[in-house]
């Protein structure tokens, strides 16, 4: 039996995980320790017990108005009391955060091999997304096994002087977590969730949080404010905590005709949310993966993108931050939504629902437990850009 120390702090950390980790538990070959940084508290434990997950240790690192270096300080600090105490065979790290940075550290500091889920994802501009880009190319120089979600993330890895052997075309574990919280009974008194079901309108799931657009939420907002002034509109808007975004949204869109500011929900209404809207309008990474999965136009609040496959495909634009866009893309798709609806453009570029299954098998093999794993290849394939992308302005 391996022991694996699988770490994490922030609220997509743990969605990503949820899977992984049950699996891992359900699986005799493994020992698993889980370490919660606590990079982001409520939201990170609200979003574990969502899968029925606890973490066994907590660093609790977070503290008001930290630096990224504090963070990262912290989390190696904290962690290298812990793991020669845990002894792990080896730890997994996932994505970008600066646990994932911070983590990776510590297990090289302490010769533990590292395992870096969804790997490989680059936008080509080590400061955007900051500093998520210059982590995960760092933990790139660290890691002894890369788990990639797409064959374009395994061919960013190579390119990078990573051997093929070191690289597992897996899928996005996003996938097999909105898989199953979409299968998930609805409560009898959803709330918001159960009026939207009744409303006629087309509803649209806003949201705007990246620390490179904080500048830009202003002129966001006032765009969405003008979309709403069409009566056939609903826009709803879940507030990320971060003060400086809520306080820029709240100030232009409070008591606005058609606009919901509500709070953070939790996993599986986001889904929910997410299932029932027609247009999604988010900077979210976490949305440029789950919006295409679930069929829905998607449009991104940046101007670079790790996340590609989509927009190769037409099924998400990079729409930017620029209000006047934002508005123009969004009533393109309000008027002709029935076309985008008809054109089925559910896709799985980044998933099949059976990436865990594939970690799960490539850390088996990596410990000699196990055979070696077929790779994930579907959607791969480039296709026609769809309509709203190739319609006249």
């Amino acid at each position: 039996m391996k022991k694996i120390a699988v770490i994490l702090g922030t609220r997509p950390e743990a969605i990503k995980y949820g899977p992984v980790i049950n699996a891992l538990k359900d699986d005799k070959r493994f020992e698993v320790f889980i370490i919660s940084t606590g990079q982001h508290k409520e939201m990170l434990d609200d979003a574990l017990a969502v899968f029925g997950i606890q973490p066994d240790y907590n660093l609790q690192v977070m503290q008001p108005g930290q630096t990224l270096a504090q963070i990262t300080s912290r989390i190696t600090d904290g962690l290298a009391r812990l793991l020669p105490q845990l002894k792990p065979d080896a730890l997994t790290v996932h994505g970008d955060t600066g646990t994932t940075l911070a983590a990776a550290l510590s297990g090289f500091h302490h010769h533990i091999p590292v395992i870096h889920i969804e790997a490989g994802l680059r936008s080509g501009n080590i400061s955007s997304p900051f500093p998520e880009e210059g982590n995960r190319k760092l933990v790139a120089q660290i890691a002894s096994l890369h788990l990639a979600p797409t064959p374009g993330n395994a061919a960013n890895l190579i390119r990078e002087g990573i051997a093929e052997n070191r690289i597992v075309i897996t899928g996005n574990t996003v996938v097999d977590a909105l898989h199953w919280a979409i299968g998930q009974p609805v409560p009898a008194d959803s709330g918001l969730l159960e009026e939207l079901q009744q409303d006629t309108r087309k509803i649209i799931l806003a949201s705007a949080h990246r620390r490179e657009a904080w500048e830009k939420i202003p002129e966001i907002a006032d765009a969405i404010r003008q979309i709403a002034q069409r009566p056939d509109v609903r826009v709803v808007i879940p507030m990320h905590k971060n003060p400086i975004v809520r306080q820029a949204l709240q100030s232009a869109l409070a008591d606005t005709d058609n606009v919901d500011l509500i709070e953070p929900l939790n996993y599986l209404d986001f889904c929910r949310l997410m299932n029932r809207a027609d247009i999604i309008l988010s900077d979210s990474s976490g949305a440029e993966e789950e919006g295409p999965t679930l069929g829905k136009p998607t449009l991104i609040l940046r101007s670079l993108t790790e996340r590609p496959e989509a927009t190769h495909s037409g099924s998400a634009v990079l729409v930017g931050n620029s209000g006047e866009l934002i508005i123009h893309h969004v009533n393109r798709i309000l008027d002709n939504l029935a076309a985008f609806k008809s054109a089925n453009i559910q896709t799985d570029h980044y998933g099949d629902g059976l990436a865990t299954q594939r970690v799960i098998g490539a850390m088996a093999n990596f410990f000699g437990l196990g055979p070696a794993v077929q790779p994930f290849y579907c959607g791969c394939e480039m296709k026609p850009m769809r309509y709203f992308i190739n319609s006249a302005a």
